[in-house]
């Protein structure tokens, strides 16, 4: 009796050892990270940096050459329309080498002395008209008479013509001579006393044509601008619209009307918007890791309360989420769930301690969630970022602190 007891607990510590071996060979369920399948509103939106900028901005230029005043203007002043916003007056002569200003000098004196000689002209000219006209008027008298022939008289009559065309032709050449010499003094009048120092000079002012806040100077000081040099920007910082560039790929299925939610903006909650314009042309921009991108514009109004966003200004820096689809009661699940075999997608779902590979139909991905069609049943639970460690029908468990996500 005692040996078959005897033999008995041999052959229960045997069993219990062999059972502890092969336990302790056996391999444990693998870690995995899991997440509940939920039913609800799914939105999935294009989320993209962007910048808010005023609707109406007006870029005040200079309108000719000249030397442009200081502007008395600071950004955030407000100002009406045709107040005086910069003054513009003419350009002083440039200056002249020894070597030039020597020759107009000399040039200038040539000036005068034709001046002088075309006055003698006049005066010579006046005179021979005047005689001219006297013998005229004795001819015709003594034609009356009968002591001078009618030749004589015609001679005289065309004596008086020839003499008046001399002098005309002598006056022109005497204002000719007169302009010369105003423009050889107009050459050196920033080295003689010839322009008057209390004249003040020709000036143009160049108004504001609306009432708004200066925006921007673009030129405060005083400078040389050519037309079309930008002054300064004139808007209503509180008519501000938002502009974000995207991707031409998410443009495409971006509509006007859309729904936008502006978060980060600086203040609290986020704002909402509505998509007013997609533009048509795209345009180049190099990312951050240097690779060129197609971009869309897309403007935004923003719908929120003045009163919550009066602190926003020009350019201010936002983040702008833009909804492209959107479904009541959806299955949602984890993007990081999604893998896929083939065409299809698929997923891990944990039952019974095992992980059972699902093929699903996707309807839409938005960020970390995606929204899944037919395939998932609300509360059923899913592996995320399942490691090639995971397999249908492999154990699985919870991952503790310090497991390792990767294979093995």
């Amino acid at each position: 009796m005692r040996i078959a007891i005897r033999r008995i607990a041999i052959l229960a510590v045997v069993l219990v050892t062999a059972a502890v071996a092969v336990w302790a060979v056996m391999p444990g369920p693998v870690p995995v990270e899991t997440a509940i399948v939920t039913k609800g509103r799914f939105v999935a939106s294009v989320d993209e940096d962007g910048k808010t900028r005023v609707r109406e901005r007006y870029v005040v230029a200079a309108p000719l050459a000249g030397r442009l005043g200081r502007v008395r203007f600071k950004v955030g002043d407000p100002i009406k329309v045709d107040d005086a916003v910069a003054t513009i007056i003419p350009s002083p002569a440039p200056l002249m080498d020894p070597r030039t200003r020597h020759q107009v000098e000399e040039q200038l004196g040539a000036a005068e002395a034709n001046v002088e000689r075309a006055k003698a002209g006049v005066e010579r000219a006046r005179a021979q008209s005047d005689q001219a006209g006297a013998d005229l008027s004795r001819t015709r008298t003594l034609a009356q008479r009968g002591a001078a022939t009618a030749q004589a008289l015609e001679h005289a009559e065309l004596a008086v013509r020839l003499a008046d065309r001399d002098l005309r032709a002598a006056e022109f050449l005497d204002h000719a001579a007169e302009h010369e010499l105003s423009q050889m003094r107009a050459l050196l009048a920033r080295y003689g006393s010839s322009t008057n120092p209390d004249e003040p000079p020709e000036s143009w002012n160049v108004g504001a044509p609306v009432t708004g806040v200066v925006l921007k100077v673009a030129q405060e000081s005083e400078t040389i601008v050519r037309p079309g040099t930008p002054i300064l920007d004139i808007g209503d910082p509180h008519d501000l619209e938002v502009v974000v560039d995207v991707l031409s790929t998410d443009a495409i299925e971006i509509r006007p009307g859309a729904e936008v939610s502006i978060v980060h903006w600086g203040g609290q909650g986020s704002l909402s918007g509505r998509v007013r314009r997609v533009e048509p042309a795209a345009f180049t921009k190099i990312s951050t890791l240097g690779v060129e991108e197609q971009r869309v514009n897309v403007l935004i109004d923003i719908t929120s309360p003045a009163e919550q966003w009066m602190r926003l200004g020009d350019a201010y820096q936002i983040d702008a989420q833009i909804v492209v689809f959107m479904q009541d009661e959806a299955t949602i699940v984890p993007a990081g769930a999604l893998f896929r075999r083939g065409d299809q997608w698929n997923v891990y779902v944990v039952k019974d301690g095992r992980a059972q590979i699902r093929e699903i139909r996707l309807l839409r991905r938005s960020g970390r969630f995606a929204a899944v069609g037919s395939g998932l049943n609300q509360g059923e639970a899913v592996i995320v970022y399942p490691s090639d460690r995971v397999a249908s029908g492999v154990r699985v468990g919870p991952r503790k602190v310090g497991d390792s996500a990767g294979g093995s």
